[in-house]
């Protein structure tokens, strides 16, 4: 019997920003065009009755700096509020913009509390995303929030076709902030 060493693998190189951040360095960030997805769907209890591409217009990340060199210690601080901004203008009627400026991590998964102003009214929203790549200069996300069709119908006058039963919708975001 013959015993054979395998190689070791060095660990990656040690971000910048620290371990265990999920949020690139601090500045503005922006999606390009054609580097993000947005889909509305509309689900009647366990079925969905209506699927369609929402154009996401924009979409902008504010990541502040910490305040002093020993905030960095922390994952965020009160000086790193992040701030994310997704614009949608469908052809059919869609404008809307979900703005959120609260952001809690759990489980690596970023968790945006904030409105999505649909036709001048804010319906709040929690949109969670999970992080699929991270960079000291980049962030790619895919996340979903689900929002109650007869609540969001009410506050802000917000209604599908007739023929498209609902008793929630369910919009998917996907971006590439660089």
């Amino acid at each position: 019997m013959t015993t054979v060493t395998l190689p070791t693998v060095p660990p990656p190189p040690k971000s910048r920003a620290g371990t265990g951040r999920l949020l690139p360095l601090p500045g503005r960030y922006t999606v390009a065009p054609g580097r993000s997805l947005a889909e509305l769907t509309a689900w009647y209890g366990p079925l969905p009755t209506r699927r369609r591409r929402v154009r996401l217009a924009g979409a902008s990340l504010d990541v502040s700096g910490p305040r002093s060199d020993t905030d960095t210690q922390t994952l965020l601080t009160e000086a790193e509020r992040p701030r994310f901004r997704f614009d949608f203008d469908d052809r059919r009627g869609l404008k809307a913009a979900l703005t959120a400026e609260e952001v809690h991590e759990s489980d690596g998964r970023l968790q945006l509390s904030g409105d999505l102003d649909l036709n001048d009214v804010a319906f709040p929203v929690l949109l969670r995303l999970r992080v699929v790549e991270r960079a000291d200069d980049r962030l790619l996300v895919v996340g979903t929030a689900r929002l109650p069709y007869r609540l969001l119908r009410r506050a802000t006058g917000f209604r599908l076709p007739w023929r498209v039963p609902a008793t929630r919708l369910r919009l998917l975001v996907a971006a590439e902030f660089a």
